[in-house]
């Protein structure tokens, strides 16, 4: 294992024993919104303490872009992007739906990827170029390669509603095309899911670095294609973003093209 993810997996690790001991205890958490719908809690910020400090310790001159506490650390080649709990409304309503999520970007590219779900034990890890594995073992997306036999991953718009209509259009054909839509509430874990064939694809409006960083290495390292809702690239930028295996990609691809306004082609 590569020196970065043998340390990115120790940090969520750390996170994950927080996030684990609070979940015992959630109606004694402190609760306060950043703004609509959106939820922060102190083992948010414990978590990414946590993680923060195991990598300032490993790799004191990278950057880091971290959910809760946003840009620090000198200007470095290297840039970490950390969600220390992807799922913070599932978790403080105690459904078991959230995940620890951390990458390392070099240059504009993912080079490294964590996600972890603390309630199943489950390790997902990427390196760039050396494949996605669950658990330390290898895992490849799924050979499914007809839509209306799979089953896709998908998130509300829950912050900005400017595409809500476009979405519902979205949502719509896909309800009719498909064999199944599914909204688990933790995009980071969602894209970890189609890196190991549990969905065939996943799209989402409004998404944050942090939410699709390490995501988004899982998922090409595991076989599968990810891109913008016009297929490109930028969506790190955007957070409009598609992901699924090489058969389906361009299908759900075709099934959202009718939606886009002018705003999400831009």
């Amino acid at each position: 294992m590569h020196p970065t993810l043998t340390t990115a997996v120790k940090a969520a690790r750390r996170a994950g024993q927080i996030i684990t001991r609070a979940s015992e205890d959630v109606d004694l958490l402190k609760v306060s919104s950043k703004r609509q719908n959106d939820f922060v809690t102190e083992v948010d910020r414990a978590a990414e303490d946590a993680i923060i400090g195991i990598l300032r310790e490993a790799y004191p001159d990278h950057a880091i872009l971290a959910e809760e506490s946003g840009e620090s650390g000198a200007t470095s080649d290297y840039r970490w992007i950390i969600d220390p709990l992807d799922g913070t409304t599932n978790f403080i309503h105690g459904t078991p739906q959230y995940a620890v999520s951390i990458a390392l970007e070099h240059r504009g590219q993912m080079q490294s990827a964590v996600v972890f779900d603390p309630l199943r034990n489950e390790m997902f890890t990427a390196s760039r170029g050396r494949g996605a594995f669950l658990n330390d073992r290898r895992i490849r997306v799924s050979r499914r390669a007809k839509l209306g036999e799979a089953l896709i991953g998908t998130g509300f718009p829950y912050r900005v509603w400017d595409h809500v209509d476009a979405y519902l259009g979205m949502f719509k054909d896909m309800m009719q095309k498909t064999a199944g839509l599914r909204r688990p509430g933790a995009a980071a874990l969602d894209l970890a899911w189609v890196a190991c064939g549990r969905f065939d694809g996943f799209f989402e409006i409004g998404l944050s670095p942090w939410d699709i960083a390490a995501g988004s290495l899982l998922v090409s390292e595991a076989g599968g294609l990810v891109g913008n809702l016009l297929g490109e690239t930028g969506y790190m930028e955007s957070g409009n973003l598609v992901a699924a295996t090489p058969r389906i990609y361009p299908a759900l691809l075709q099934t959202i093209e009718p939606h886009l306004t002018e705003a999400l082609r831009a």
